[in-house]
Parts: C-alpha cells; structure tokens; sequence
C-alpha cells in the first residue's frame, strides 16, 4: 500500500472564537438543543458521531463543537480539496485523503495526525445514513496507530442532546473495544430515525 504524499498542508481549521460560541449557543437554545458531558483535556483524540441518521447531525455537531470552542478536523475525499475549494476545505477542517486501493487510508490520516500538535478527528463509523449491520473499523485503527483515544461522543434526539461521553484506549482486540463501544451507545444514544441505526459491531467475515 502506498501513502498519499499530494498534501502537505500547514493548520488551517476553523478556529471558533467568542462571537461565533455566542451564535452557537443561541441557536441550540432557539431549537431546544444542549451540550452535556467533558471535554477529553488530551491533545489529540477521536470523536465518534453516532448514530448518524441524519443530514441534520452535521449542523449539530458543528453548533455544539462552536458553542465549546473546539475546532474540530473530518475526513473527506481527495478530490473535494481541488482548487478553486482546497482552501476552503481545509479551513473548514478537512482532511483529504485517497480511497484507491494502492493508498493506505488510515495510514494517510496517522501521517495527518503526527503533523499537528491537538487535533481533534470527528468520524461518523456508520459511514451512511442507512441502516448497516456493521460500523466501519477504520476510525479505530486510526486511533490504535496513532496512539490516541476515542471520545465516546454521541447525539439523542430523544433528549435533544450531544453529549461527550468517556475515553476509549484502543487495545488491539476489537472484539472487546466494541463491546464495550456497542453497550455504550445502545444505553447513551438515539438517532432522528431509530430504523436506521447501525448495529455496533465489526463486519462479519465472508464465508468461504
């Protein structure tokens, strides 16, 4: 697998300052919405959006992340970043990376994250809005080699709530960080649509 060497940006996220946390709050109090739970104090840590179910879960991560002030990074595919909306992107916290099968995708974001010295990575591993019998595994490898951990973070539309809940550190045996992943989220969260929740575990293999 080859690594993705067409970028080498210097820090260009948004940094959400005073007025913009004040716009924040205001329009999570207008819609009913609040924030629970603390902020991981480690530099660099992972947040998990789930459930996603919604087109609707993006503008609420971003009004909850600017009412705390925490600039926050995402993947997306390299060819978003081409000019003339490279410069945006990035200062909108993407991160390009390439899906092609000569690339190593996780190592692409490793390599992205050993760059920065905080950073904070927020990935939705339903990868859909659909329902999915499984989340996509990569978030976690990406946390294992990076050495960093995964923020328990999470949405309730029941509640009107985003929440950051505690820290996951990667182990290596991910039948058991999903366990303890999946008893989390099924008691902490709930999707606008429950139908299209995915399930918290790993996709099963293919029979032979």
């Amino acid at each position: 697998m080859k690594r993705f060497r067409g970028f080498r940006p210097s820090r260009m996220s948004l940094q959400p300052g005073r007025p913009l946390r004040w716009l924040a709050q205001f329009f999570l109090k207008v819609f009913g919405w609040h924030v629970e739970g603390t902020i991981p104090t480690e530099p660099k840590w992972i947040a998990i959006g789930a459930y996603h179910t919604s087109n609707w879960d993006f503008a609420v991560m971003l009004l909850a992340t600017f009412s705390r002030q925490l600039p926050i990074y995402w993947i997306g595919k390299h060819s978003l970043f081409r000019f003339p909306f490279k410069t945006l992107m990035r200062w909108l916290g993407g991160i390009p990376i390439r899906r092609d099968k000569t690339y190593n995708a996780v190592q692409q974001v490793v390599d992205e994250i050993e760059r920065h010295e905080k950073l904070v990575l927020v990935v939705a591993p339903e990868g859909t809005r659909k329902a999915t019998d499984h989340w996509k595994t990569g978030f976690y490898y990406i946390a294992l080699n990076a050495k960093i951990p995964i923020c328990m973070s999470y949405i309730n539309y029941k509640r009107k709530v985003l929440g950051f809940g505690p820290l996951l550190h990667p182990t290596g045996d991910i039948e058991a960080d999903f366990a303890v992943l999946r008893e989390f989220y099924e008691r902490m969260s709930a999707g606008r649509f429950p139908a299209q929740e995915g399930t918290v575990q790993i996709k099963a293999p293919k029979e032979e």
